[in-house]
Formats: structure tokens, sequence, C-alpha cells
């Protein structure tokens, strides 16, 4: 009976979706704040019943109820406790009610902690929410119940997919639903800013603090999800350019775009038709990301459902609300004015310099992602677009991007003075030449652009500390005041070194792990050794292991230095006993920021197995990258300004004079 209360909840909640979506709209274009005021209790109302939906789910997971079709295909009696517990999303219709108690828990955040907001923005922001909200419930209660029962159940389950039951898996969907999910507030304060015809800087400051949010769990989600794949599929590889990857990239690169033009709009108040469809756009492509993997258009490691139904529903969501948003932005864009104007070389011409390209970015990854499904469905042709592609669009527009970031914070708003601004850069553009000319020392001449890599990376590194240090003039008034200038620093000056310096250490891992790592295959027997980057493998044999729901074949390998004993590795293969599903269990030693990884291929006769091992030089720092840009969006997020009303632009104090221009 507890598995129909739970069903009970969603379809309660599904009603008050459409409450949610009525009646606030109705009471702002109204003027009546009565029927405005239903929306926040609706809100939390409606995150209450989701919650016990999902609690419900969750209960007949840990309790192995296989009278429940989603439990019984997904779970099974012998699997650790944690992976009962993450198998709830790690499946179709359990991880879109995830989806949806992430949805619902950020309208019931507008409802509970949006009193600073005008209640008018605040009704219509959580009405557009509850459209969301109604259309993702009813997809799930039409095509994905995840309360089916089974009529005859079997005493045991079907298991959840191997590949799954992983740590980083389990962590994987829940951060990157919260990036994905939390673009849908700055998606609803858009079109609620449309409706309204409310676009000043004050929007642009409500909306920071979401958008940052969201950034911040979708970074945190994609490097979960790359290291994930690197450790548990055995390749060694740590981005592959999956359709279902780009996905995830392209509405981070949309959302880093929108941060960074939503500062120009809540500062001088220009760039408004371009940032409100930059959020229109986000959460778009974030939408488009959850009809990839969900459709059955794609298949790939990452996709969850193959039902054409479902994918049908998803795409008449699709169309509903980004063509319903577009129509509106067509009819309002019109009657938006551009606001404050400023100089090519100055501090918004740097943000806008900055879209330019990450939108070009975003659009190569969407054309090179949706061109063969495109193809294919007009054509019936098939075909494959891959790294070579990627590299050669994606890459050469990041180049200039990463030139120009460090100069953006030196710069003046209004109007700069490039001149000037190189001079505060000197020594981080020294600091670059010298690590260039360090690496090719280091390397020699075979690979002339990955010294070039390590030189850009150390100066975006090196110009973010610049920029701080610049800010509190430590060359100027001494080290003891300047300490007191850098404390007193507001949140988004820290958030922002903090971002602009993972961003560098990110590319130098991605850099040195590409260029500069060492690859061994071999077939290897008991008491036979390879050698790889000074290190000595040695292996000692294999044996078998039972887990708790498989078998494994464990190699064990010993490695040393210079024959000096240093660690054993301990890699393996796996087979999950209900479902006879092979997995690959690499084996990694880190050593300061690189890594030796190994891994088992198949096994040959007279105990002889196949093995890949590669030496990786600092690619740790591609995730520690990923984690420091996260930690700056949140410091940013601290930064109380963003919790008070926006700066208004200076108005001349002449009565008489005219105000300035828009």
């Amino acid at each position: 009976m507890i598995v129909e209360f739970g069903h009970y909840a969603l379809v309660l909640a599904f009603a008050l979706s459409l409450v949610q979506s009525v009646v606030p709209l109705w009471g702002a274009l109204a003027g009546d704040d009565r029927l405005m005021a239903v929306a926040p209790p609706v809100s939390v109302t409606m995150f209450v019943m989701v919650l016990v939906s999902f609690a419900v789910l969750t209960s007949a997971y840990l309790t192995a109820d296989f009278s429940v079709l989603n439990v019984l295909e997904n779970s099974h009696s012998a699997k650790p406790l944690l992976y009962k517990f993450t198998g709830v999303w790690g499946n179709h219709e359990g991880s879109m009610l995830l989806w949806v108690l992430i949805l619902v828990f950020f309208g019931a955040l507008v409802g509970l902690f949006g009193g600073n907001l005008p209640k008018d923005l605040r009704a219509t922001t959580l009405a557009v929410q509850g459209w969301i909200s109604a259309g993702f419930i009813l997809f799930l209660l039409a095509t994905s119940n995840p309360f089916a029962r089974v009529i005859n159940p079997p005493l045991e389950g079907a298991d959840l997919n191997p590949i799954l039951q992983d740590i980083g898996l389990a962590i994987h969907p829940p951060l990157l639903y919260v990036g994905y999910v939390g673009f849908s507030i700055t998606f609803s304060f858009a079109v609620a800013a449309l409706i309204l015809g409310r676009t000043d800087a004050a929007w642009a400051r409500w909306v920071r603090p979401w958008t940052l949010l969201a950034w911040c769990f979708l970074t945190l989600g994609i490097a979960m999800g790359s290291y994930w794949a690197y450790y548990e599929l055995g390749w060694g590889g740590w981005w592959f350019w999956d359709p279902v990857e780009n996905a995830s990239l392209m509405p981070w690169l949309a959302g880093t775009a929108l941060l960074h033009s939503a500062i120009v709009m809540e500062r001088r108040e220009a760039l408004k038709i371009w940032t409100i469809l930059l959020a229109i756009f986000t959460f778009s492509l974030s939408l488009l990301g959850t009809f990839l993997v969900r459709s059955g258009v794609l298949t790939s490691v990452h996709a969850f459902a193959t039902d054409p139904t479902r994918g049908v529903f998803i795409l008449v969501l699709l169309c509903l609300f980004i063509g319903g948003s577009l129509s509106l932005y067509a009819w309002r864009a019109p009657a938006l004015r551009q606001g404050g104007l400023f100089a090519p070389i100055s501090r918004e011409g740097a943000l806008v310099l900055n879209n330019l390209f990450l939108t070009s970015a975003c659009a190569a990854v969407f054309v090179g992602t949706l061109y063969p499904l495109f193809l294919d469905a007009v054509t019936g042709e098939k075909i494959s677009v891959g790294a070579p592609f990627f590299n050669l669009t994606f890459g050469p527009l990041m180049v200039p991007l990463l030139i120009a970031v460090p100069f953006g914070p030196v710069l003046s708003w209004k109007r700069g003075d490039l001149l000037a601004a190189s001079q505060r850069l000197y020594a981080a553009f020294g600091l670059a030449i010298l690590m260039t000319i360090f690496t090719f020392w280091l390397w020699g001449m075979e690979k002339v652009l990955a010294p070039l890599g390590v030189g850009l990376a150390v100066w975006v590194m090196a110009g973010a500390v610049s920029e701080i240090l610049t800010r509190v003039k430590i060359f100027e008034i001494g080290p003891s005041r300047a300490f007191s200038r850098l404390i007193g620093l507001p949140g988004s000056a820290w958030g922002s070194m903090l971002a602009h310096f993972g961003i560098g250490l990110t590319v130098l891992g991605v850099v040195t792990a590409s260029a500069f790592q060492d690859e061994r295959i071999a077939t290897m027997r008991p008491g036979d050794t390879v050698e790889l980057s000074g290190y000595q493998l040695t292996f000692d044999g294999a044996a078998p292991r039972r887990g708790p729901n498989f078998t494994e074949e464990v190699g064990h390998f010993t490695i040393r230095q210079g024959g000096i004993f240093v660690t054993e590795l301990d890699p393996s293969k796996r087979i999950y006993t209900a479902r006879q599903m092979p997995t690959t269990e690499a084996a990694i030693f880190t050593t300061g920021f690189s890594q030796l990884y190994l891994s088992l291929g198949e096994s040959r006769g007279d105990g002889a197995v196949d093995v890949r091992v590669y030496f990786k030089p600092l690619i740790t720092l591609i995730w520690i990258g990923c984690v420091i840009m996260a930690l700056g969006g949140a410091v940013s997020i601290a930064d109380r300004r963003l919790r008070v009303g926006a700066p208004k632009p200076a108005r001349k104090r002449n009565a008489g004079a005219a105000a300035p221009a828009e």
C-alpha cells in the first residue's frame, strides 16, 4: 500500500503544479496580491509531495520490494546497501523522479527565500516553474511511472547495470541534475521578465545567484562524470566527445556566457536582450540533453532509455518550452531597450568577447553533436563525428578566449586602457614565457604546441593572481596594508580569481596528460616485467575473488622505481552474477598530481593477460581545476551584495540636466 501512496503523492503534486501554473500568473497580471500569495505555499507543498514520492521509491529499493517493476528491473537482494540506495536514480524512471524532485526543490527555494523579489516577479517566475513541473510530472505519470506493479513478482531482481554500481556514478547524476535543473530558475526568471516587461539591473542581480548555483553543480557533475569514465571504463581517457558528454558541456558553456553577460547587465544595464536570450538558451540546452539521454536516438554508455514514445513526449515538451519562450522573446524583444553604452576596450567589451567565443564554441559542439542525428533522420546515412572535428573547431576557439581572460578583470568599466592593463600583467606574461621555455627544455621540440599550451595555462593562472594583487596595491602600499585590503575584498572578486585559476589548472592538466602521457600495451605472464616512465611493473599472477554480487579475476602487480618498491596494484575483470555482464576495474597509483594507470585486458593461456599501462603526468589537475572553479562560484554566491538591491545608475544632480541616455 505504501507504493500506491507514493504514486498518489505524485498525482497530487501534478494537481498542485497546475494550480501554481495558473493562479499566481493570473494574480500578477491582474495585480491581485491574494492570488500572487498562493505561489509560495503551493510551491513548498508540491516539493513535499514529490519528496514523499521519492522517499517511497527509495523505501521500495531498500526493502527489495520486487513487486515494483522498477525495483525488479534494477535491483537485487545481494546488491550492497549503498547501491540499493543509489540505484533509485540508476535507471530512467527513478532518475526522472530525482530530476523532478530537484526541479520542484528550486521552485520551493524561490517560494521560501524570494521575499526580496517584487511580488509580481516572484509570482510569475513560480508560475513558469509550475509549467515546467507540470510537463515533467505528467511525463512521469504517462510514460515513466516508477511505481508500476508486477502481478506475480519473482523472488529475485535483475540487478542494477554493473557499470552503475560505483560510487562515482552514484554521485555524478545528482550533481549533474542540480546543474541541469538549476538553470530552470534562470529560464523562469527570463520568461517572467518578458511577460512583465521587467528587465533591469535588479533582475540581473536576482538571477546571478541561481545561475551561479546551477553552474557550480554542473561543473562538479561534469568533472565527476569525466573521472568516473576515466577509471571505470578501463580505457584511460577523460573525455571522449560522446554525444551525451557534449549534452552536458553545451549548457555549461552557455551558462558561463550567461554569468558574464549578467554582470554587464547588472553594472551597466547593457546586453539586456542578449542576457535574456542566453537564459532561455541555457535551459533549452539542458532540456536537449535530457532528450538525447532518454529518447533512444543515441546509443551511449550514459543513455538511460530507448523507448521512442518517451522521446516523442520529451520532444513535445521541448517544442512547447523552447518554442513558446522564443516566441514570447520575439514578441517582446523590440520593446527592450539596450541600456548603457561602453567602449570596445573596456571590461564590458572583454565580457562581450568572452560571450562571443563561448557561444561560438557551444555552437561548434552543437553542430558536431546533432549533425549526425539530423543526417540520419533525413537521408538515412550514418556518420560519426569524433575527436578530430571537435579538436579542430572547439580548440581554436578556446585559445583566444584564454589569452583574453586575464585582461578582463584589469580593464576599467565603460572605457579601459589596454596598455595600462598590459602593464599590470607583465609579471604573469613573463612567468608564462619562462614556463614555456622550461617545458621545451624538459620535453624537447617534438611536440611544439604542448609547451605553448602549458604557457597559456600558466598565463591564465598567473593573470588571475595578478588581478587580485593589483587590486590590493601590494607593490604600492606594502604587505601589511595590502593584507588588510585583501581580507576586505568582496566575495565576487575572490570567486572570479578562483574560477579563472581553476580554468588554468584544468588546461594545464589537459595539455600535459594529452601530450606527454606514456603508454604501453603488453601480454604479460607471471614474473614478467615492463618498464614505463621510470617505473618497473612486475606481474605476480592472477587469482579469483568473490564479491557480494560478482566474481572477479584479480591481477597482482608490484611497482618499483629504480629497483625500489613503491606500491602494489590489483586491477581486475569482474563478472556480475545476475546479468553476467563484465566490467573492467582499473588500478591507479597517484604520485603528486600524476597517475600510473593499469587495466587488464583479455586472459591468454598459461596465465598470461593483456595489460594496458599509462603514465599520465599532472592529469589530476583536470579535476582539481574543476573543483576550484566550482569553489570560486560558491565564494561568489556568498558575496552579500547578491542579497541586497542592485546599484542604480548614477544620475546628474542638476535637476535641469537631462537624464543620461540608456
